[in-house]
């Protein structure tokens, strides 16, 4: 079987693309608007240790702009110019430290921006900008101590409305147009995507010719982060790696146990690239060969991926894969045993969750868990192609659990794929990672020659 660790050739997104974003946010936004979005803030670890500092995704996707203390700000139909940025100045003595810096006037010539403004300047220069807006845009919570500023600028406004000012009178939540636009992907978007999947993909087949008895998830784990990384890669969540009874803790995250001949492994993990995520679980016999009762519970959670896959069609609500997925897992219980009676009555009574206990999926795109309303007026919302879905039925019997029979406990099995919405057949993205029993027995044994 063909290896999957050589990647394509690396998209990026032009500048054009964050434009035509920009455009489409503020058509939505209207005349008489204001959109103001922070940057988000530098994140510490520990004493004046940094994390890896990550812009906000809301930030980026109207910007691709990277760096920290900046605010974006969209005002249509100003004849200045539409889009705004304040960010740091130019400081040879930081940039030496921490890098450089793009600058007031480096972020008009690269990055787009119709003006650009220090930073240091915000609270003189933006009132003027909001003073003739009816309507601020801003997504209230996400950063409280920036709310605070926006609110006093816009109280100061209000202060002078005796003396005429023009002031802001309602505050609109940005979230939702933006997220809106952020749901349906563009082709730009989608190769991005694929790309990211590219990457998940070849970590797992990596994982899987690695793994063999007597070694430790941290180990596997170490293989999966060196793929992504050789790839200019970095984790879109933490990987779970579960061998044996972890694999039926749903988010274990310790990665610390030895692998036993006999045991099944769990890995879930997928990489961010350019701001993309990837998504992928599989599940996989430490030696190689599934046993008559790990083939059997895998073979249902297979029928059930393949199934909800095939249900994510345009015109279909949210929630029919789930549905396609319950029904196929919880026909499997009964047909193993574990579940007994009408299949329709224990789907109604909710029988399957003993052993089914999550969703079969969420949006996916610039975050792992993306953004995106579930329910339209209180109905699912109908698929629309561009929009992209993780596909990830499982079952779990933990060790303990007496109502199984013994040799079913501490089987946890998921399979996780990542699907994207087209005018017709459902695009996977990780449809090259193998997830068929003797396509995974024929690549780790040939993995052992």
């Amino acid at each position: 079987m063909p290896a999957l660790t050589t990647v394509a050739a690396s998209p990026v997104l032009r500048k054009d693309e964050f434009a035509r974003r920009r455009r489409h946010l503020m058509k939505l936004m209207g005349p008489g608007a204001i959109a103001i979005l922070p940057a988000a803030p530098v994140r510490y670890r520990n004493s004046d240790v940094d994390y890896l500092y990550r812009q906000d995704s809301d930030f980026w996707y109207l910007t691709g702009f990277a760096e920290p203390e900046a605010v974006a700000v969209l005002v249509p139909g100003r004849p200045q110019g539409e889009y705004i940025l304040f960010v740091r100045d130019r400081d040879l003595v930081r940039e030496r430290w921490d890098g450089a810096r793009a600058g007031p006037e480096g972020v008009v010539k690269r990055f787009g921006a119709d003006d650009g403004f220090p930073i240091s300047d915000i609270d003189e220069i933006l009132p003027g900008l909001m003073e003739k807006c009816s309507r601020v845009f801003h997504s209230v919570g996400l950063h409280p101590e920036f709310d605070q500023r926006i609110f006093g600028w816009v109280n100061g406004l209000r202060a002078q409305a005796r003396h005429g000012l023009h002031t802001p009178q309602e505050f609109v939540a940005l979230d939702h147009p933006l997220h809106e636009l952020r749901l349906v992907k563009s082709r730009a978007e989608l190769a991005l995507l694929r790309h990211s999947a590219q990457i998940a993909m070849a970590a797992h087949e990596r994982a899987m010719r690695f793994t063999a008895s007597g070694v430790t998830e941290y180990a596997v784990a170490a293989e999966i982060l060196h793929e992504f990384h050789r790839s200019r890669a970095d984790i879109s969540y933490a990987p779970i790696v579960g061998g044996g009874d972890n694999a039926c803790v749903l988010h274990y995250r310790e990665n610390a146990a030895t692998l036993h001949d006999g045991d099944l492994l769990l890995i879930d993990a997928g990489c961010e690239y350019e701001y993309y995520a990837s998504d992928i679980s599989r599940t996989f016999p430490v030696n190689g060969r599934f046993s008559p009762v790990q083939r059997a519970v895998y073979e249902v959670v297979l029928a059930a991926n393949l199934a909800a896959i095939d249900a994510v069609r345009p015109g279909r609500h949210w929630d029919e894969p789930h549905q396609t997925a319950v029904q196929v897992i919880t026909t499997g219980l009964v047909a193993l045993g574990l579940l007994k009676g009408p299949v329709d009555a224990l789907i109604k009574d909710g029988r399957y969750r003993d052993f089914f206990m999550h969703r079969t999926g969420h949006w996916l795109g610039m975050d792992v868990h993306d953004v995106g309303e579930y329910k339209v007026a209180d109905a699912w919302r109908t698929l629309e192609p561009g929009m992209v879905t993780t596909i990830e039925p499982g079952l779990y019997f933990a060790p303990d659990d007496k109502r199984v029979p013994k040799e079913f406990r501490g089987i946890g099995i998921r399979i996780e794929d990542d699907v994207v919405v087209t005018q017709g057949a459902p695009e996977v993205l990780t449809g090259a990672l193998v997830k068929d029993v003797a396509g995974i027995e024929s690549l780790m044994a040939d993995a052992r020659r």
